[in-house]
C-alpha cells in the first residue's frame, strides 16, 4: 500500500469528539503545529505559521483517545495523511487530514501515566497456565476454570525478546536493573 505517513508533533487545538458509526467508533479533533526556529540575529526563538490538521481514530484508539486527551495537550501523531479539495461558494478550499495509527502524549513538557483498559474478552489478553484451558476458553468464549490471579500476563513489549528471561518464571519478564 502507498500511503504518506507522517509523524506531527504539537498541540491539540479543540477538545475531542466522539461518535459511533457503522464502522465502529471514531475520535475527531484539530490539532495544530507551530515550528519554531532560532533567529541568530536576534538571539531568540520565533514561531513560523500554525499548520492546522483534523485527526481521525478509530475504535480502540479513538475510545482511549477520548478518555485521555484535553484542549492544549501536547501530542504526538503518528498516521496516514490524506489531502482533499472541496468547493464552497465558488472557492476551491484544501483540507489535510491525519488517520491516526497512533496517539501519545509529548513527553517532553510533562509526565503521564499509563492506565491498561480492560477489553471485553479477558482470554484474548491472558495467559492460563494450561494452553489447551486457553484455547478452549477462547473457542467457548468463556474463559478457563482457572482463577483470575493463578493466569499471568502476555507481554507484548518489542524489548522482553531481548532480556535476559532465564532467571524469571515461565511468561514473566525480570525488572531491569542498574541505573536509568
Amino acid at each position: 500500500m502507498n500511503d504518506t505517513v507522517v509523524t506531527l508533533v504539537g498541540n491539540a487545538a479543540t477538545g475531542v469528539e466522539y461518535r459511533e458509526t457503522t464502522n465502529g467508533g471514531v475520535a475527531r479533533f484539530r490539532f495544530a503545529v507551530t515550528p519554531r526556529r532560532w533567529d541568530r540575529r536576534n538571539s531568540v526563538w520565533t514561531d513560523g505559521g500554525t499548520s492546522f490538521y483534523t485527526v481521525c481514530a478509530w475504535r480502540n484508539l479513538g475510545a482511549n483517545l477520548t478518555a485521555s486527551v484535553n484542549v492544549g495537550d501536547p501530542l504526538v501523531v503518528h498516521g496516514r495523511l490524506r489531502v482533499r479539495e472541496e468547493a464552497k461558494d465558488g472557492q476551491r478550499r484544501t483540507f489535510v487530514d491525519i488517520d491516526a495509527v497512533s496517539i501519545g502524549h509529548d513527553l517532553t513538557w510533562g509526565t503521564s501515566a499509563f492506565k491498561r483498559v480492560a477489553r471485553a474478552n479477558p482470554a484474548l489478553t491472558e495467559r492460563p497456565a494450561d494452553a489447551s484451558a486457553a484455547t478452549s476458553a477462547a473457542m467457548s468464549g468463556g474463559t478457563s476454570a482457572e482463577p483470575a490471579a493463578a493466569r499471568k500476563p502476555v507481554h507484548t513489549q518489542p524489548w522482553s525478546s531481548e532480556q535476559d528471561e532465564s532467571s524469571a518464571p515461565a511468561g514473566e519478564v525480570p525488572a531491569p536493573t542498574g541505573a536509568l
